[in-house]
């Protein structure tokens, strides 16, 4: 018998025999045979409706649920543009077995496609989900963050959270009773009248026909009796009774004190103005939480703190205690418990509690708090220490009672059981003399090698005994040893450490530090920078030596950059002294000659010391380095004339014009012949300067400006107009030549200068400003807010324009005007003044101050600012606040502003310096607005 193949053979499945036929089977359809069908097969006869053949059942019929269902949905909605319509093409035909089994299978399939793509759809879901809470979190998750820092928030803050506030409105809150106004005696009386029984007429009635009154029945007898007489003595009856209720039946004196009478019935109210509902309710839950947890001690802690607020002190210290009896391990409680008490209670609780925790610190200081001798709170310190000779904060706290021999002997003890406390060590180091402090400070550096406090205060050591050598090494090797032992070096941190350092006196220290840590973490090309930033730091904070170190090492590394030079030469020049600002000068120079500035803040320095030899002399060692400069030879002209010497001044100028020849040196040469009274030499050098430069406007200004002097109009108009074509951008020269006009009457003409400027110069204004004003001072009001107006849409960011535009609005609407002007131009000297001034004219003093002191502060260089500021404390101000303003304006030396310049620049005051401009500035100035 042939055996099958292992590979074909199941034997875990059953024989054929035992098996149910699969549908369709036919025994020998393969070999021919037909088969046959017997009674068994098909059962008793059945009717032609009954299904013939399980294995062929007669296909199922679709319930109709109406006569229309059977009809095509043919609506748009129901069409697709690749499947069609809707439904089933066969949904009208019979629906077998193998329909069912096709169904299986396909739900098989795409069960199976389904599962294939469910991680990567559910993948998508997931990333959208999370998007979407991205985007619209929930209120849980977008005060998570809040909710984890309530953590950090400490009980007393807890207690600190106010109470909601009452949502009812005021009538609510305050409900009030109705009010009853007793009855007047007098109204009584009128109307106890009015019911009487009159037997006789006065004249009025007789008058007026007898018994016609106004007033009806008048015969008519009263039925109520009103006896005022009874009714008073009624009242002081009642008087009476209440003053013997509150009175001594046995010396028949009051019992009740009339001046402590209101303060003991405010000390009967609870001091909790809360709900009492609400306290029920917390004195409820806090029980439940007690006896659900009873070793929970903040639990006993809130009962106890409830009760206390809400007046019952006793019974809050009751429960507390009883918490302690419960949580005798909770250092919270005990020292809860030895604050309620009172002072001798809270003594024997706290002895308990330091039996029962005898390891805790804060209850240690507890106890020695509670005391009130010195004796007695050394001896629970050192009871302390010697349950805890590891505590520093004991430690601490028991040095600070001694005297400083005993607090020396304490701190060596502490130093052997907290070798690790930097602070200890450095306290010892304090106490002892010089040769143990070193030893002290060498032995903490052995224990604690990665601290530099130590090495810091071992260097200031050295300071303060005169081994400034000593200092920079020391500085040395503990930025060596701090990184041999792995520890990284915290630029800014040594630098904060320097400053503290100079504060406390030690220089040599903070100078070392910033030589050793300046260069640390910064790259090469950033050094200068970087270091030129921190020196303005360390100058913000009053670290001028710190500040003086670092321009030190820059300027050794970086000896030819002037603008090291010249930042460390401002430095000395606002918090340094003249010694060591010609000190930083005269080195500059030596490094950097062909620098113009450092020579001249050289002579200045010199010249306003009073030493105008010394002046002259750098001055002559700068043109030895700049022969050609225009700045040192008019720097040296100034010098001269500044001293009365006129002539030496000419002869400058002229070697100026033949070696130096500028446009600048000419207009110079023409000022001081004009300054000098000398107005025909003035006028040939101005002919000669504005041929060789005629493209300068100020030498054009200047000759228009002689020429009205003298009177001479048509002149002046001719410079004005040569000078406009050759610098048709020159805004003074067209607002000299709108005056001009504008002087002589010639509106019109003025008109179309300005208007012939502003083609030519666009958005100036400066032009439209001066526009405004020639319409304003010709009384055209209308005109001059039109013309505001369209210089406002051409110049929306002008602030003198805004400034201007506040004052020319009524006095109602100035204040709405400045606020428009403050939005556009919120750091506008001018604007600022404006509001200043309209503060001034509202007579509101302090604002008026402020803002005069933002204005200044913002520009310190515009000196109509300093001018309305001076003549304000002239009115307003006392003599030291106008002192202090005028030292702040010579401070600042300004050299702009419209009516500065016209005060400063005019002739007369040529040789005028800024502390005498100042007043004729300010009187030049009208206070009204």
């Amino acid at each position: 018998m042939a055996s099958h193949p292992g590979a074909l053979v199941n034997k875990k499945k059953k024989d054929f025999v035992n098996m149910p036929a699969p549908l369709g089977y036919v025994p020998g359809l393969g070999r021919g045979a037909t088969g046959f069908t017997t009674r068994s097969d098909i059962g008793p006869a059945r009717e032609a409706n009954d299904i013939s053949d399980d294995r062929h059942p007669i296909p199922k019929k679709k319930k109709k649920d109406d006569d229309d269902s059977d009809e095509e949905d043919l609506n748009e909605s129901n069409y697709d543009e690749f499947e069609g319509y809707g439904g089933s093409l066969f949904s009208s035909g019979p629906y077998d077995k193998d329909d069912e089994e096709a169904d299986e299978v396909y739900e098989a399939i795409d069960k199976r496609m389904d599962e294939k793509r469910k991680e990567r759809r559910e993948k998508r879901l997931q990333q959208e989900l999370e998007l979407y809470r991205q985007l619209r979190p929930k209120i849980q998750q977008q005060f998570s963050d809040l909710k984890r820092g309530l953590s950090d928030v400490t009980e007393d803050d807890w207690n600190s959270i106010p109470e909601v506030g009452d949502a009812r409105n005021k009538h609510q809150r305050n409900p009030k009773a109705d009010k009853i106004t007793p009855v007047p005696d007098s109204f009584l009386a009128k109307h106890a009248m009015t019911q009487e029984t009159v037997s006789a007429l006065d004249p009025l009635q007789q008058k007026f026909g007898g018994l016609q009154t106004p007033f009806g029945g008048g015969t008519t007898t009263s039925t109520g009796e009103y006896d005022l007489r009874k009714i008073g003595e009624a009242r002081n009856t009642l008087m009476d009774v209440k003053l013997n209720q509150v009175s001594d039946s046995v010396s028949g004196q009051t019992v009740v004190d009339p001046k402590g009478y209101l303060t003991d019935l405010q000390s009967m109210l609870p001091s909790y103005s809360g709900d009492v509902a609400d306290v029920k309710k917390a004195r409820l839950l806090l029980k439940s939480v007690r006896e659900t947890n009873p070793n929970h001690p903040p639990a006993w802690i809130a009962s106890a703190r409830l009760e206390e607020v809400t007046g019952k002190l006793q019974a809050a210290r009751n429960i507390i205690m009883k918490g302690c009896e419960t949580c005798p391990r909770s250092e919270e409680m005990w020292l809860e418990a030895a604050r309620l008490q009172p002072g001798d209670t809270a003594k024997a609780v706290i002895a308990q509690a330091v039996r029962q925790l005898p390891q805790s610190v804060r209850i240690w200081i507890r106890a020695a708090e509670l005391e009130s001798e010195t004796r007695t709170k050394r001896k629970v310190f050192r009871k302390a220490l010697e349950q805890l000779p590891n505590s520093v904060r004991l430690w601490k706290a028991a040095v600070e009672l001694e005297e400083p021999e005993d607090a020396r002997i304490l701190l060596s003890r502490s130093v052997e059981c907290c070798p690790t406390s930097v602070e200890l060590w450095l306290a010892l180091a304090k106490l002892e003399n010089y040769e143990n402090a070193r030893k002290v400070l060498n032995k903490a550096r052995e224990c604690i090698p990665t601290d530099r406090k130590i090495w810091i205060t071992a260097a200031k050591l050295e300071e303060a005994n005169s081994n400034n050598k000593n200092v920079t090494k020391i500085i040395d090797r503990a930025l060596t040893s701090l990184r041999a032992n792995m520890v990284e070096i915290n630029r800014e941190q040594w630098i904060q450490d320097a400053e503290e350092s100079e504060k406390a006196g030690s220089v040599a220290t903070a100078q070392a530090i910033i030589q050793a840590v300046i260069g640390v973490g910064i790259e090469d090309e950033d050094r200068d920078t970087t270091w030129i930033d921190d020196a303005d730091s360390c100058a913000g904070r009053g670290a001028y030596e710190c500040a003086r170190a670092i321009y030190a090492h820059s300027l050794a590394l970086f000896p030819s950059r002037k603008k090291i030079w010249l930042e460390a030469a401002y430095f000395e020049k606002n918090h340094g002294t003249r010694e060591t600002l010609e000190a930083v000068l005269q080195r500059a120079v030596a490094h950097c000659p062909k620098a113009e500035v450092l020579w001249l803040m050289g002579a200045k320095s010199k010249w306003m010391a009073g030493d105008v030899p010394a002046a002259r002399s750098i001055l002559s060692l700068a043109f030895q380095a700049n022969p050609n400069s225009e700045e040192i030879w008019l720097a040296a002209v100034k010098l001269e004339s500044e001293n009365n010497e006129d002539e030496r001044a000419r002869q400058l100028l002229a070697r100026a014009r033949s070696n130096a020849s500028t446009a600048r040196v000419w207009m110079k040469s023409v000022k001081l012949e004009w300054q000098l009274g000398n107005i025909t030499r003035a006028k040939e050098l101005l002919e000669k300067g504005v041929k060789e430069y005629s493209d300068f406007a100020k030498l054009w200004m200047m000759k228009g400006q002689l020429a009205d002097q003298e009177g001479n109009r048509e002149d002046a108009r001719k410079a004005y107009q040569f000078g406009l074509k050759k610098c048709s951008n020159a805004v003074p020269l067209w607002l000299l030549a709108a005056r001009l006009e504008e002087k002589v009457g010639n509106l019109t003409k003025a008109r179309a200068i300005l208007e012939k400027a502003r083609l030519s110069i666009q958005q100036c204004p400066e032009l439209w400003l001066e526009a405004v004003r020639v319409e304003d001072r010709a009384g055209n009001k209308n005109i001059a807010k039109s013309t505001m107006a369209r210089a406002m849409q051409e110049c929306p960011n002008a602030g003198i324009l805004w400034a201007e535009s506040i004052f020319m609005e009524s006095r109602p609407q100035r204040k709405t005007r400045s606020v428009d002007a403050l939005k556009r131009c919120e750091h506008d000297p001018h604007v600022l003044l404006a509001v200043s001034k309209l503060f001034w004219s509202e007579r509101k003093i302090n604002k008026a101050r402020e803002w005069f002191t933002r204005a200044v502060k913002i520009e310190p260089d515009l000196g109509d600012s300093w001018a309305f500021f001076y003549r304000f404390e002239l009115q307003f101000g006392s003599e030291e606040q106008q002192e202090a303003v005028q030292k702040r304006c010579i401070q600042a030396e300004p050299r702009h502003g419209e009516v500065w310049c016209s005060v400063s620049k005019n002739i007369s005051n040529w040789r005028k310096k800024t502390d005498e401009l100042l007043p004729l500035v300010a009187g030049e100035l009208s206070a009204v607005f």
